[in-house]
């Protein structure tokens, strides 16, 4: 029983080590994020889960245009006043690395 328990939790660890959560990326300010667009954090983080960020930080253009339409249509589901140029203004407004788009 603990082997296979063990077994479990390496696995767990092992794939789930390798996705990008936005709550487990400490140069993203989920609150603070979420307070800008007017959803609350639980709503931002859920929508940012099927977001695949790219680990270098500096996405193509394509990849961007395919993560915002995961991002945009969830976060206007819970404020539907948030816009393309919203969006992008507060995510660059909280990028460490500041404004990227192609």
């Amino acid at each position: 029983m603990n082997v296979i328990f063990t077994l479990l939790v390496f696995l767990a660890v092992a794939v789930f080590g390798t996705l990008s959560f936005a709550d487990a990326d400490p140069n993203r300010p989920t609150d603070r994020v979420a307070v800008d667009l007017g959803v609350s954090e639980a709503q931002f983080k859920g929508c940012f889960l099927p977001v695949h960020p790219e680990p270098n930080k500096y996405p193509t253009g394509v990849q961007q245009r395919q993560n915002k339409a995961i991002l945009l249509p969830c976060l206007q589901q819970a404020n539907p006043s948030i816009t393309n140029d919203m969006l992008d203004r507060v995510m660059d407004k909280y990028r460490p690395e500041g404004a990227f788009r192609q």
